[in-house]
């Protein structure tokens, strides 16, 4: 029952790519029952995943890479947190990629691709040791290629190049650092308070910091924290808007699930607490918030916009992360949630737009709100959740972060990290709110309606109604994440 819901949809989504890529002529009208396949898959992986935590899952060893290297599933509460996240953002993104790839030809392999990615970073939430981890975590890369040059035009091709790019560095610096945790570390498996062997590392602190640093800059490369963050504004404006969503609300996940797991369950909050390598992490997230949201107030393509915003937004997380507070880590468990369930509705709504105008460019939304309200609405909603507007869920992650900064005891994350989340704050509204502005109160280039259909719509607003209602009705989450926080620390 484990297994099922990674390996499902990852051995179907490789039958159905095998099949879109070896000829043509068997999909010609097929397009809707393979979406009703895949709709079947995604809501099988989704029933038996909440029945595994519902009646308890056992651990589940695959096989020994050796003797005392085993591919290990088991869900614990981190986990939890992130695989039904996964799940939840699959079936609304699912259901809005029928409508939205009706009339591509390519759907099948992107349908492939989409199915494919899910059995991989299921594996990546359920894994129970770093070696699984790792080997999932490549596998989502492979697989997420198909996402970036899916339209084979040679800006997709180039994109498609530079993610691979970045992510095989990302790669390497993880890889070198499981070597090093192999020698030094009592087990691979994911202990809260990490693995490190007192004796072992005696005389190695300075080394195996660096190499810990090394694989927090290098799963931060999926995260898009600096300086491996360029890959996120060339791949999202040559993906389709679901695969968008997908990389930017779910995948960058999996970098801060990965950098979470070495932090807290590998070395230890304790082993780098006042180091190099916390002081270098935090200025690196503040960096990259404050960088991200100024290339994103000043970008004029939406969905390149709308990147560069996922690169600031992902590094409020990271930098709790790092903060080592529990105020500051459940501040950052929360903006995982609400993060994606913003940044989904975010690309969703710019898709829906291209989807049914044309408009890539941020001038071109003049007046759109006037032809597709139902759209712009939810972009509004969002937009607000992301500045973090009370009573919007992004006040209430925010707000946790900047406390847990001022109780951290570190003096220029003290500092720092309030003025810089602020600061990005009114940024964010600049480079979305004007957009909702100029959208319902500028005259509109034509007078036609165009809203989307309810496939498309629906995911929206279930999203949009989310961002406001996790605000509102925020204590039960805050619980949770309090009690999943507890059992990290």
């Amino acid at each position: 029952m484990l297994a099922i819901p990674i390996f499902l949809p990852l051995i179907s989504g490789m039958f159905i790519f095998f099949l879109a890529t070896v000829g043509r002529k068997w999909q010609e009208g097929l397009t809707r029952r393979l979406s009703i396949l895949v709709m079947t898959l995604v809501m099988i992986t989704a029933l038996v995943h909440f029945g595994n935590l519902f009646w308890g899952s056992s651990d589940l060893t695959i096989w020994y890479l050796k003797k005392d290297i085993p591919v290990y599933f088991s869900i614990d509460a981190m986990g939890l947190v992130f695989s039904t996240l996964v799940v939840f953002a699959w079936i609304l993104v699912t259901l809005y990629t029928f409508s939205y790839m009706e009339e591509d030809k390519k759907a099948a392999r992107f349908l492939g691709c989409h199915l494919m990615t899910l059995g991989t970073l299921m594996g990546i939430t359920s894994a129970g040791n770093l070696v699984t981890m790792y080997l999932f975590y490549e596998g989502m890369t492979l697989v997420t290629i198909g996402y970036v040059v899916h339209a084979q035009t040679k800006e997709a091709i180039a994109a498609g190049y530079k993610y691979l790019f970045y992510s095989i560095i990302g790669a390497f610096l993880g890889l070198v650092g499981f070597f090093y945790i192999y020698q030094f570390g009592t087990t691979l498996a994911f202990v809260p308070g990490g693995v490190l062997e007192a004796g072992k590392i005696a005389g190695h602190e300075t080394l195996l910091r660096v190499v810990i640093l090394g694989m927090i800059i290098g799963f931060g490369s999926k995260a898009g924290m600096f300086p491996l963050h360029g890959w996120l504004s060339t791949a999202h404006p040559v993906a389709p808007a679901p695969a968008s969503a997908i990389l930017s609300g779910v995948n960058t996940k999996m970098g801060v699930l990965a950098i979470i797991r070495v932090i807290y369950y590998i070395a230890g909050p304790e082993f780098i607490r006042g180091s190099f390598v916390q002081y270098v992490g935090i200025f690196l997230t503040l960096l990259t918030v404050f960088m991200g949201s100024m290339l994103a107030y000043k970008e004029r393509i939406m969905k390149r916009r709308l990147a560069y915003s996922t690169v600031s937004q992902v590094s409020y997380i990271l930098f709790g992360v790092l903060l080592l507070h529990p105020l500051a880590l459940v501040g950052a468990m929360l903006h995982v949630i609400y993060h994606s369930v913003i940044k989904n509705n975010l690309f969703l709504c710019a898709g829906a737009v291209i989807h049914q105008t044309g408009s890539t460019r941020v001038e071109e939304y003049r007046g759109i709100g006037k032809r597709m309200p139902v759209t712009m609405i939810c972009f509004t909603m969002a937009s607000l959740a992301l500045v973090g507007i009370p009573p919007f869920s992004g006040f209430v992650s925010k707000w946790e972060l900047c406390m847990g900064a001022l109780a951290s005891g570190i003096g220029f994350a003290k500092i720092a990290g309030p003025v810089i989340l602020l600061i990005s704050a009114l940024l964010t509204a600049g480079y979305l709110l004007t957009v909702s502005v100029h959208a319902f109160y500028d005259k509109p280039v034509q007078d036609k309606f165009c809203e989307a259909d309810y496939k498309m719509l629906l995911p929206m607003i279930i999203l949009a109604i989310l961002a406001l209602g996790l605000g509102i009705f925020a204590e039960p989450v805050l619980s949770f994440m309090t009690n999943v926080v507890s059992q990290v620390l």
